[in-house]
């Protein structure tokens, strides 16, 4: 430990003396960031969409598996019984 005091004083450059941005500077700067980005094309959107929909099949049938497998051992252990 060391006995240096827990308060410290405000970093150079820190915000706290910073006056809040009004609702309008602030739409006005979400108007500005929104142009800077970078739109995908219609053919982009699909070719996204579809990547998405078989990575999102190719889970769902992975999980199913698994619990399918894990619900049948831990039957098979709690019931004696393999043939299910």
């Amino acid at each position: 430990m060391s006995d240096t005091p827990a308060v410290h004083e405000p970093r150079e450059g820190s915000r706290g003396g910073d006056k809040r941005t009004g609702p309008t500077t602030f739409y006005r700067q979400v108007v500005a960031e929104l142009r800077k980005v970078v739109w995908p094309t219609q053919e982009q959107l699909r070719t996204y969409f579809i990547v998405v929909m078989v990575f999102v099949i190719v889970m769902m049938a992975f999980v199913s598996m698994l619990d399918l497998a894990f619900g049948r051992l831990v039957f098979a252990l709690f019931t004696g019984n393999s043939n299910q």
